[in-house]
């Protein structure tokens, strides 16, 4: 097997794995949801303060 040859082949199938990691993780995992809150420091909710 020419050298070129095991260079892409081996791209490839690197290629294919990173698709198959990426569509599992897109497909089976299920995220959670949660309340979120945020703090605000006071001097941000003052008008015209910088």
């Amino acid at each position: 097997m020419p050298t070129l040859f095991r260079f892409f082949a081996t791209l490839a199938i690197l290629a294919g794995l990173v698709f198959a990691a990426m569509f599992a993780l897109a497909n089976f995992v299920q995220p959670t949801p949660r309340e979120m809150s945020v703090t605000i420091p006071a001097s941000k909710l003052q008008p015209g303060a910088r």
